[in-house]
Order: structure tokens, then sequence, then C-alpha cells
């Protein structure tokens, strides 16, 4: 059974679980989460992981966007190796910053 769940992101508020290494946000009693590794001034954005219930409805962007807003107020230099957050990225020019211009390329064309 294939339920739509309607979800209102301005009632959904996104942590940062920092000894889990993940920022996270949560729904009905399910996670939504960003993992992601930190070194220094560099931040790798590893794995975008939605409950099938709420796909397509908005968490992960949020997620994406509270992460990215996290590595700016940071002054942290974003890794991509997730496709939902490279995609992101590609459609919100406002980030593209925060990418090396190497990867910015490899996100842009590939």
């Amino acid at each position: 059974m294939n339920e739509s769940v309607d979800v209102n992101l301005n009632n959904v508020a996104v942590a940062h679980n920092e000894e889990a290494h993940r920022f996270e946000l949560y729904v009905n009693g399910l996670r939504a989460m960003l993992a992601y590794r930190r070194f220094p001034g560099l931040i790798v954005l590893d794995h975008t992981e939605v409950p099938q219930p709420f796909e397509g409805r908005g968490l992960a962007a949020k997620l994406a966007g509270f992460a990215l807003d996290f590595a700016r107020s940071n002054h942290l230099r974003v890794v991509s190796l997730c496709p939902y957050v490279s995609r992101f990225i590609r459609k919100h020019p406002e980030y593209q910053d925060l990418v090396s211009p190497e990867d910015l390329q490899k996100l842009l064309f590939h």
C-alpha cells in the first residue's frame, strides 16, 4: 500500500546530531537523515535517506539546504558524494560557491 502523506515543512525542524554525524528530522516517528563526515575546513555529504511514505515531500531538500547552510556558516568546503545533494546543488546556484571549482564542474556536467 503506497499512501500519500502530507507534510507541512514549516512544522518540521532539522536537528544536527553531531555524535551520529548526520542532520536529521522526524515526521510521525520516522527519521529522515543526511549523513556526513567532517574534516578540517571540509564537510563530505555522503548519503540522504527519506522514509518511503515521505518521499517526494521536500524532506530531502530541507535536509540538503540545512546541511549547506551549516557548511556556509562554519566556513566549510562541501564535497557531495550523495546524488541527491549533488542534484540539489545543481538546481540551487546560491550554494555552488561552497563546492571547489573542480567538483562544481563534475556536478554541473556529469
